[in-house]
């Protein structure tokens, strides 16, 4: 993309504006208005202009060998603009090696590709470790923390009290108070005396 002399003027006095803020004239807003149109026109333009090419390619190396020369040439401009071989370009141009101009392209078609994959690994890697800082640690080592409980130490169960210091009353297990020793007396009653029989038995009625 390439800027006119009046463009390039709008465009530093843009960048000025951004560095040191400053009121900017009615004037000033609207040439930066028209650049950024033309700007985002010439986006779009190429946008259309590199699918048309990539559409070209496709085709011709859909017609190899016949196209050799015409597939070479589209390779070699999208590769300028900045199109990354796939592995369809890569193997048309092994079939195409006996071709200097093929040959060289395939040489730079490879070399393009390892980057492209030394790229993606380094970018796994580096979202793998910003995964991996994320996570929290492990909370295996938490007996070490004042209160925790030691490793292998077994839970204690919810009923079982813990022990208190020697001064709390509170630790101090229940006194039992001592039963009352039986008198002789509870222990053996008195015997009862034997009631005296009546003074004057009742008399048998005589039979008749």
């Amino acid at each position: 993309m390439a800027f006119g002399a009046e463009e390039l003027r709008v465009l530093r006095r843009a960048l000025a504006l951004a560095l040191h803020p400053s009121p900017a004239s009615a004037e000033d807003v609207q040439d930066c208005l028209r650049v950024a149109e033309s700007v985002d026109e010439a986006t779009r333009e190429g946008a259309r202009l590199r699918a048309f090419l990539l559409a070209d390619l496709t085709r011709y190396r859909a017609a190899l060998p016949g196209t050799a020369a015409g597939y070479l040439a589209l390779l070699e401009e999208v590769l300028g603009n900045g199109y990354r071989p796939n592995p369809d370009d890569l193997a048309a141009l092994r079939a195409l090696r006996g071709n200097p101009a093929a040959a060289a392209l395939l040489y730079r078609c490879r070399t393009l590709a390892e980057q492209d994959v030394r790229t993606r690994l380094a970018d796994r890697g580096r979202a793998t470790a910003a995964v991996t800082a994320t996570v929290p640690a492990s909370r295996t080592r938490l007996h070490a923390l004042p209160g925790g409980r030691a490793a292998g130490e077994p839970a204690k169960k919810p009923t079982e009290r813990p022990a208190g210091k020697p001064g709390d009353p509170a630790a101090r297990p229940p006194v039992k108070t001592p039963r009352p020793i039986p008198t002789p007396g509870e222990v053996f009653p008195p015997r009862r005396k034997p009631t005296p029989p009546p003074a004057n038995p009742p008399q048998q009625l005589a039979a008749g």
